[in-house]
């Protein structure tokens, strides 16, 4: 089994593995600047995520998710830092990253290559 120990790392086995777009946080929804589409969060499912620890520096930390919305046919993977945008969510955003059963409430996730 392959450690994957950078974002980059795992950004790029993802893109391997078709979660080409790049989503980004906005209030109440999942953002494709490439297209202009708006994911609401009924409309997106967690596939997977990826958290990272700042080793000196907990401004470092981040989570990646490879994200997919089988209504328009987008996988895509969403990189947000610990904290920095959470506050700024709807309810329904939260409930729709963290509900998930591919999202468990456990405070942390190996990036150990999955």
């Amino acid at each position: 089994m392959t450690t994957m120990t950078t974002v980059s790392e795992v950004l790029d086995r993802l893109q391997k593995k078709g979660y080409t777009v790049d989503l980004n946080l906005q209030k109440d929804c999942l953002y494709c600047q490439g297209n202009s589409l708006r994911i609401s969060p009924e409309e997106f499912l967690v596939d997977k995520h990826y958290r990272f620890e700042g080793m000196s520096d907990p401004g470092d930390a981040a989570v990646i998710y490879a994200i997919s919305s089988e209504r328009y046919g987008v996988k895509g993977t969403l990189v947000d830092g610990y904290g920095i945008s959470s506050e700024a969510l709807s309810p329904e955003m939260i409930e729709a990253l963290r509900e998930n059963p591919a999202f468990p409430a456990s405070p942390t996730e190996s990036t150990a290559g999955k």
